[in-house]
């Protein structure tokens, strides 16, 4: 990052700390409150394999083998999630990645999206055994809803308009097969080999 970029992102962040603050929040203590409350996404991080399903836009259901794999980052302050769909002949026709991250200012979480040539930011609501996030789709709402406890993770999709009966056109049934340490694992040394 170069000096100027710098500047702007110091410049930007100081728009919102509180006109009582006496000075800028503690760096650490930001990161400690955010690694904080990451914690109660601990159950996410490892290696998740399973079936799923979703409905074409032709109305025909795709069948797929979904992974996961979840991992901290930046101490934790972070969390790293790469999706992967095979079909029965092993080629990849779903891929995501996303990060969710918490506000300590807003005090939500949200989840930073890629995938299929989308990019959005949506707020994470968790529950007590796992998450809802919503897409807003004009008058249409997208809402995935995941419950992930002891070892799986079944996860929906629904298309919901108004005065209409919910759609499912998603449903996902994983298993946690092991740890991983991605993506922290791999890093570049300061050193020279």
């Amino acid at each position: 990052m170069n000096r100027h970029s710098l500047l702007l992102v110091v410049s930007t962040l100081g728009t919102l700390w509180p006109a009582a603050a006496q000075g800028p929040p503690d760096p650490a203590a930001l990161i400690a409150a955010q690694r904080d409350a990451m914690v109660r996404l601990a159950y996410m991080d490892g290696v998740w394999r399973g079936p799923a399903w979703t409905i074409l836009d032709s109305g025909k259901k795709h069948s797929i083998t979904q992974t996961e794999r979840i991992g901290p980052f930046l101490s934790g302050s972070v969390k790293v999630i790469e999706g992967r769909g095979y079909d029965a002949d092993g080629t990849v026709s779903f891929n995501a990645f996303g990060t969710i991250s918490y506000n300590t200012f807003k005090r939500e979480y949200t989840l930073h999206s890629y995938a299929q040539g989308f990019v959005g930011d949506f707020v994470l609501k968790l529950s007590s055994d796992g998450y809802v996030w919503e897409i807003p789709a004009g008058p249409v709402t997208i809402r995935y809803t995941a419950v992930i406890k002891d070892g799986t993770w079944h996860e929906v999709g629904d298309r919901i308009a108004p005065g209409k009966d919910p759609i499912r056109f998603f449903d996902m049934n994983l298993t946690r097969i092991g740890d991983t340490n991605w993506p922290a694992d791999g890093a570049v040394s300061p050193a020279g080999k």
